[in-house]
């Protein structure tokens, strides 16, 4: 089974960006796409559809064009739930979960802690809360969380990262409460499988840092560690262009 994580930036402009291409050359059985940015679903359903595809997409209801998460699966879930416990941070569209036979499926566009990290204690409130509906959930059977989760973790993963200290997604607070997370029994896959790699999965727009590879590494596939014996291999795909992340992969034994 493969597993792609995208933040798209758009879903609307990135259609138009060889995107279907893109997901084809990927292939994947379940795609999860972050900031899809849609105001409404509507009556249609959801734009972007692939034959073979189930679609399950939320939006924010607090803002248009803001936010916005979806999962694109050939394989048809047991559950799906919105939100995290209790449906919390659904308002934003930040949060859905895929229940299948041997794993929880949780992905996630974690909040940004913003310029002058205004909303850095709203951050700390939702990865407390987070870690407790992964905790939960990791005690009926094991997880997988995915996503772009805003935090470069080590120094390996952000170009710059004495330039970048105490900036949103490089705070001492982000790096340490995705440490505290791993703690919990969790597997950072990529770091795992490759210890040394140099890899970036984010790229500012400005001073042709894609260009210059000035990025960081803010997308993510975790996994409980008892799950990582059926984890293949964990990729970022830097060839592939349309928005400004790359898509990461998860690929699971059969």
């Amino acid at each position: 089974m493969k597993l792609v994580s995208w933040n798209v930036n758009g879903l609307r402009a990135v259609m138009k960006k060889d995107f279907d291409a893109s997901i084809d050359a990927l292939n994947p059985d379940i795609l999860f796409l972050q900031e899809t940015k849609l105001s409404e679903i509507g009556l249609g359903g959801f734009p972007y559809r692939k034959e073979g595809y189930e679609a399950y997409a939320t939006i924010s209801k607090v803002r248009k064009g803001y936010s916005g998460v979806a999962f694109l699966s050939k394989v048809k879930p047991l559950s799906v739930h919105y939100g995290l416990k209790d449906g919390k941070y659904d308002d934003e569209g930040r949060v859905i979960t895929l229940e299948f036979d041997s794993f929880y499926l949780v992905g996630a566009y974690v909040p940004n802690s913003g310029d002058g990290l205004k909303r850095l204690d709203f951050r700390g409130e939702y990865e407390k809360d987070l870690l407790e509906y992964l905790d939960e959930l990791d005690q009926k059977k094991p997880i997988i969380y995915t996503g772009d989760l805003n935090v470069a973790h080590e120094e390996i993963d952000i170009k710059n990262p004495n330039a970048n200290r105490n900036n949103a997604g490089f705070t001492d607070e982000e790096r340490s409460w995705f440490s505290n997370l791993l703690s919990h029994g969790y597997v950072d896959t990529f770091r795992f499988l490759h210890k040394d790699e140099v890899k970036y999965s984010w790229w500012s727009y400005r001073f042709h840092a894609r260009e210059n590879n000035a990025g960081w590494r803010i997308d993510y596939y975790v996994v409980s560690q008892r799950f990582m014996d059926k984890v293949l291999d964990s990729e970022i795909h830097n060839e592939i262009f349309g928005s400004d992340h790359c898509p990461i992969s998860l690929t699971l034994k059969d």
